[in-house]
């Protein structure tokens, strides 16, 4: 692959990022009228058309080249209600979206981190609030960047309490990202840091923004609890994923490592250029990197990924296997950060990220790796229901409530894609107002 595009790139900091026109001027061609839908299979049980609103919502924005190509997906806990696919994985050349075309999940990797973490907790292999120096020297003893001296040098302090793994999962350790910090992005570029998206050892002597416990801020915490399950289990994510849960879901088309028949049915990814019009960009996460990454590193294919889903919404069960234990599911869907509340993202790379708010002006909390909005949401979700989402546009919800669950895929940037994120609230709401008229 082209080395310039490769996931170190793409997840710099604002300090080291190319423009989007520049990224234009090396992406291929505009993006061609891309109509072509492939059938879906049968559902689980019959599908309504009550959701062809769905239908031609979503055929609407690929006829409109407001995306290349889009995948959606919902289901009760009676099994799969709707499958959509529609454009095409490369617009320019196809085949045709189907629903086992493959996609770079990224940060949607992080649920499939923390079910694993959690399984470690069940098995009472790890303690959510025990220090995790002793599992991870590199965090150890941890340091807050306070700033920078006249010489742009940083200036560190010791951190006033450890970092837990519950800090770690909850995205309240301290650890953040630079594509949302720009203290980050600069501490990166005067020392030579890696960028974790390098996936190199070395990322994790990053210093902290703040104590841990004292805010939430979205950050690396789950690339390091992805090395913790490594120490625990003396296993790779690769093999402990796969082992563990992957393989009990009938997820065969997940992973870290690809393919090359799998690379073959990836989704082509695109930017969203600032007059709306999408050119293309090689992208593919490393394939040999130093560790694999447990904050967003894998791939897989709306089928795959909805059994997951299906088995959050089913309280740890799905297809006869046992992944958690009930009340586990429950604790990871309920406040963990307490009096905190989650920050609206303020981008530090307008090239990979808008600034992102999944609910503007309603306190949200975060479980053990979701966001959780308190209140009901604005296309039929529950209050209490919980999400996340990948940098490359791909958005998932569970409502515990109403029983409903839902994703979508596409590979767009930046992140937050306003026409994307308008379609994601689109199918949620038809999926809802479809299941009532059902």
């Amino acid at each position: 692959m082209n080395q310039d595009f490769s996931r170190r790139n793409l997840l710099k900091g604002a300090a080291t990022l190319m423009t989007v026109p520049a990224l234009a001027q090396l992406a291929s061609a505009p993006v061609m009228a891309a109509t072509a839908r492939t059938p879906s299979p049968v559902a689980k049980y019959p599908r309504s058309g009550a959701f062809n609103s769905i239908d031609r919502v979503l055929q609407r924005a690929v006829d409109g080249r407001q995306v290349a190509g889009v995948v959606a997906v919902g289901a009760t806990d009676k099994g799969i209600v709707y499958e959509g696919s529609f454009g095409k994985r490369d617009a320019a050349h196809g085949p045709a979206m189907s629903l086992d075309t493959v996609f770079w999940l990224l940060s949607m990797t992080k649920a499939v981190t923390a079910i694993a973490c959690m399984q470690l907790v069940e098995q009472g292999k790890l303690q959510l609030d025990d220090p995790v120096g002793k599992l991870m020297p590199e965090l150890a003893s941890p340091k807050v960047l306070q700033g920078f001296d006249a010489s742009g040098a940083p200036t560190l302090r010791p951190a006033r309490r450890p970092i837990t793994l519950r800090h770690l999962l909850t995205h309240t350790s301290g650890l953040t990202y630079s594509n949302w910090s720009d203290k980050l992005a600069q501490y990166e570029k005067f020392t030579g840091l890696p960028d974790i998206a390098e996936s190199k050892n070395g990322a994790f002597a990053a210093p902290l923004e703040f104590d841990p416990g004292d805010r939430w801020q979205y950050g690396t915490g789950m690339d390091a609890v992805g090395k913790i399950v490594e120490a625990v289990s003396d296993q790779s994510l690769e093999v402990y994923f796969r082992e563990n849960i992957f393989a009990p879901l009938g997820m065969t088309d997940t992973g870290f490592l690809i393919s090359s028949a799998q690379k073959r049915r990836v989704a082509t990814t695109y930017i969203r250029q600032s007059d709306g019009s999408l050119t293309s960009m090689p992208f593919e996460m490393p394939q040999r990197p130093e560790f694999f990454s447990g904050g967003g590193g894998l791939f897989g294919t709306p089928r795959d990924y909805m059994a997951l889903l299906q088995m959050l919404l089913s309280d740890g069960t799905f297809r006869g296997a046992r992944i958690l234990k009930p009340q586990t599911v429950a604790m990871m869907r309920q406040n963990q950060i307490g009096d905190l509340n989650v920050n609206p993202l303020k981008t530090s790379a307008a090239a990979w990220s808008n600034d992102a708010d999944l609910f503007p002006g309603m306190p949200q909390k975060w479980g053990l790796s979701f966001d959780i909005n308190t209140q009901p949401g604005p296309n039929g979700r529950s209050a209490g229901s919980y999400a996340w989402a990948g940098l490359l546009n791909c958005y998932f919800w569970v409502d515990p409530v109403k029983k409903v669950t839902g994703a979508v895929f596409t590979q767009l940037l930046p992140f937050y894609d306003a026409r994307m994120v308008e379609l994601f609230g689109v199918f949620e709401r038809g999926l809802y107002t479809g299941l009532a008229s059902a």
